[in-house]
């Protein structure tokens, strides 16, 4: 059965970057020949232009046409080479591309996944009610901060001008305040005699008349 049908294989297939790894060692291979072959023609060449016209000339000149053929055939199969990696890296580029794209697409729908999954949590109705409790409760608070803040007895019209008006009159009642108080006091408790007891001693009946020194004296003690 082997023999009619063959076996099958098990080594892993080439890929893209396989394919592309074996037409550069091959590029490679075909300069180094080519670079050889132009060695070898310039050397006929200057052979050639050292000559003159004879069996001779005309033998390294078939040569040298021999060579120049290799070297055409050599660089066609290098363009083929080339044309095929340039095709292979596109295919690779082309990849690499719809590898990212399903990368792309398969983060996407996780994304949305999650984010169903998160907003199917939230009760639309709930928050629109939870929103319409705090409206309210910030305005009771601003009724009770009214509340508290109001004045008591003191009315809400009085101008500035009446203000001015009765702190004078305070001012004015204050200066005659002082001034009663300046005439109910005794001649003894003013000012002036208060000065004049500082100044002088009191001088008692029964005490003896003294000299000047000894008034001083009495005055420092």
């Amino acid at each position: 059965m082997n023999r009619l049908f063959g076996t099958r294989s098990n080594a892993p297939k080439a890929s893209l970057n396989d394919a592309m790894k074996n037409i550069d060692e091959r590029v490679s291979s075909l300069d180094v020949k080519i670079s050889k072959l132009n060695t070898e023609l310039t050397t006929y060449q200057r052979k050639l232009s050292q000559m003159r016209d004879g069996p001779g000339k005309n033998s390294i000149k078939n040569r040298a046409l021999k060579v120049l053929r290799q070297r055409k055939q050599l660089e066609a199969q290098k363009d083929q080479l080339m044309s095929q990696s340039w095709n292979i890296s596109q295919a690779q580029m082309t990849t690499d591309n719809l590898k990212n794209t399903m990368i792309t697409v398969d983060a996407m729908k996780r994304t949305n996944k999650e984010l169903r999954r998160t907003y199917g949590k939230i009760d639309v109705d709930k928050l629109e009610d939870m929103q319409d409790e705090m409206l309210d409760l910030i305005d009771q608070s601003n009724e009770i901060q009214d509340a508290l803040g109001r004045s008591y007895d003191v009315p809400d019209d009085i101008s500035e001008g009446e203000l001015d008006a009765e702190l004078d009159a305070l001012g004015e009642d204050a200066e005659a305040n002082e001034e009663a108080a300046g005439e109910s006091l005794p001649s003894y408790l003013t000012d002036s005699a208060l000065a004049n007891e500082s100044e002088e001693p009191p001088k008692f009946v029964d005490e003896p008349e003294t000299d000047e020194q000894e008034k001083k004296e009495m005055v420092a003690q």
